[in-house]
Order: C-alpha cells, then structure tokens, then sequence
C-alpha cells in the first residue's frame, strides 16, 4: 500500500462526508475516523456517527491530555482528531480516510508527508450554498461565515495533491474512486 493516510478536505457541503461514507463501504481495507466536536448534534446524527459529540470543557481536557493528533476550532466549534484510532487502523494494516479543514489538512501533511490529500470543489459558491440549506433544511444563522470561509478554503485547492469537482454526484463519486484506488495501488 502506497499511502496509509488519505486527507479529504473541502468546504462544508461540498460533498465530502458523503464520499467517504461511500467509499469505506466498497473499499475495506479504508476506515474514517470519528472526529470529535463541540457542535451541536443534528437532526439524523447520533453519537459516533458521524462525530463524537462532547462539551467544550471536555474537549479542553482532551487537548490537556494529549489525546487529539490535531484539533481545530472551525465556525467557532471545537474538532479534534484522536490519535488512538489512527495506531488502531495502523496496528491492523488499513487505510486512513478522513474529512477534515484545511487547518487539519496543513497538520496531517506536516506530521505525516507520506500522506495523500484530496480536495472536493463544489461547482459554485451558489450552488453550495443551496446544498447547505437543503442538507440544514433552513438557512444557516451563519451561512454568510460559512460562504466566505468556503472562498477561502477554495482558494487553497492547488496545495493538494488532488482536486475534483462535485457538480454530479455519481460522476464525481466515480472519479474520486478512481483517485482512491490509484492511492492504493
């Protein structure tokens, strides 16, 4: 195996979580981790799936601890990577896939530069915000943050080693599969 750590990175509702989601299914050998938060569970989430949801002191005393390879604070909330479940997947010769921000992103390539990363576009700005909304089932009190920090996000693409368009799910879903695999190889 070429890579044991895949980076996918893309603005919120871009796609990402879904991608992987999917793919984890179809390629055994890949395992997501669950990232844990200081947000708000939504409507159709649970514990575990797809975060670990926990209050902000205990997310403190996380980082006090040691316990995250990395931690960020995105759209004011607390994420945090575990490293546990990296050596876990190691320890068992899988594949790391994971969704995180570019400031994750910048950290994983940093401690770990024989990774790979990934960076899902979506076709518009317009278009993603309809997708927020759609997936939200409302407008986001935040949504304007959330569109400028997808700018900026956007505009740091090129510094991954693939990008890739989600205008048609399907479509983009097989190219990113192709992308995986060839990681893989």
């Amino acid at each position: 195996m070429k890579a044991n750590l895949i980076i996918v990175a893309a603005p919120s509702g871009a796609g990402k979580s879904s991608f992987i989601e999917k793919i984890c299914k179809e390629i055994t050998i890949l395992v997501d981790t669950i990232t844990y938060t200081t947000r708000a569970m939504r409507l159709g989430e649970s514990q575990g799936h797809p975060y670990y949801f926990v209050s902000e002191s205990e997310f403190k005393n996380k980082i006090e601890d040691n316990f995250f390879v990395e931690w960020a604070m995105v759209h004011n909330r607390f994420y945090g990577t575990p490293m546990n479940q990296l050596e876990d997947a190691w320890k068992n010769d899988r594949c790391i896939i994971m969704d995180v921000d570019i400031q994750g992103a910048r950290t994983f390539k940093e401690k770990f530069p024989q990774s790979k990363s990934i960076f899902i576009l979506p076709p518009s700005i317009d278009e993603l915000r309809k997708r927020i909304i759609k997936r939200d089932g409302k407008v986001p009190q935040d949504i304007e943050i959330r569109m400028e920090n997808a700018k900026n996000e956007m505009k740091e693409a090129h510094q991954f080693d693939f990008r890739l368009v989600n205008d048609d799910f399907e479509t983009s879903y097989a190219e990113f599969k192709k992308i995986v695999e060839n990681i893989l190889r």
